[in-house]
Order: C-alpha cells, then sequence, then structure tokens
C-alpha cells in the first residue's frame, strides 16, 4: 500500500482564513474546488502567493489544495501565503530561513478597526452641536 504523505497547515490574514493542503505531485493548485487562476482573478495576488513556492524551489513539485473562508480578494490571497509557507516550513524545515526573510511568515496584523458607541463609524463622529 502507497502512502500518501499531507502537509496542512492555518494561514490567516484580516479576516480571510485559508486551509492549506499540499502534497507531492505535479504543481496543480485549487481553490475552494476551482482552479487557482480562475480564482484569483489579479495578477498581483497570483504573483504574491507564488512566491513562496519559488522561493523554495518548489513550483511543480505540489499539488495544493486551500479552502478560503471571509475577507476580501487581497486578504485571502495573504492568508494562503501564510498557509503555504506554513505547510512548505513543515515538509522541510530547511525552508525556514529563506519564507522568514521574505516575510512569509509573519502574520499582517492590520485589522479592520471596531466601530465605537455613539458614533457613526470606527473614527467618523456625529456632527457637534452647541445649542
Amino acid at each position: 500500500m502507497v502512502e500518501i504523505v499531507k502537509y496542512g497547515a492555518t494561514g490567516r490574514r484580516k479576516s480571510a482564513v485559508a486551509r492549506v493542503s499540499i502534497t507531492p505531485g505535479t504543481g496543480k493548485i485549487t481553490v475552494n474546488k476551482r482552479p487557482f487562476e480562475e480564482y484569483f482573478s489579479r495578477e498581483t495576488d497570483r504573483i504574491s502567493i507564488l512566491e513562496t513556492l519559488k522561493l523554495t524551489h518548489a513550483l511543480n513539485k505540489f499539488d495544493v489544495t486551500v479552502k478560503v473562508t471571509g475577507g476580501g480578494s487581497t486578504g485571502q490571497a495573504g492568508a494562503f501565503r501564510m498557509g503555504l509557507a506554513r505547510a512548505l516550513t513543515l515538509f522541510d524545515q530547511e525552508n525556514k530561513p529563506a519564507l522568514k526573510k521574505a516575510d512569509c511568515l509573519r502574520r499582517d496584523p492590520r485589522m479592520k478597526e471596531r466601530q465605537k458607541p455613539g458614533q457613526k463609524g470606527a473614527r467618523k463622529k456625529f456632527q457637534w452641536v452647541k445649542r
């Protein structure tokens, strides 16, 4: 019986969460059961995600399956990138220095600011009237 080795990791950015799993294969990338190029229509999002695979010289070595929820397209791309970097680190610890130097393993802490009570939004306030 052939054992299929699977590495999985979670990436987060803003309110997006990506569950990434990689298996040795031909380089096929699937996001929410759709092709990678179809799901991420922006070229910048695709480039930022593929950067992690290029840094580790694993562009056509793994089949990547991702389930992404929440946030917008750029947040999901950032979450995907982080999850992929974590999964590649689990596969081989020698990938960690290169990914760390490229800031692929650092979580982007920027979040949407909450709305405060008695205000119109997070920062915007109702107009003040003296009389």
